[in-house]
């Protein structure tokens, strides 16, 4: 029993990991998931280009001048 409480402590973390990835992927909540992550992810890089326009100006001439 005391292997038992030692393997819990230690590996606790990494066991709920994988319950809730099987709980994921059994009721493709992920699908979901990615949908949230990708509009999440436009809006800050949308948001960053407006906040500096001149700054991504630059950059992307930089950048296709070395193209």
């Amino acid at each position: 029993m005391e292997n038992f409480k030692n393997f819990w402590n230690n590996y606790k973390g990494a066991i709920i990991g994988v319950i809730i990835a099987i709980l994921v992927l059994a009721t493709r909540i992920y699908t979901f998931i990615l949908a949230i992550t990708v509009l999440v992810l436009g809006a800050f890089i949308g948001n960053y280009i407006q906040q500096n326009k001149e700054n991504v100006k630059d950059k992307i001439k930089n950048f296709i001048d070395r193209m």
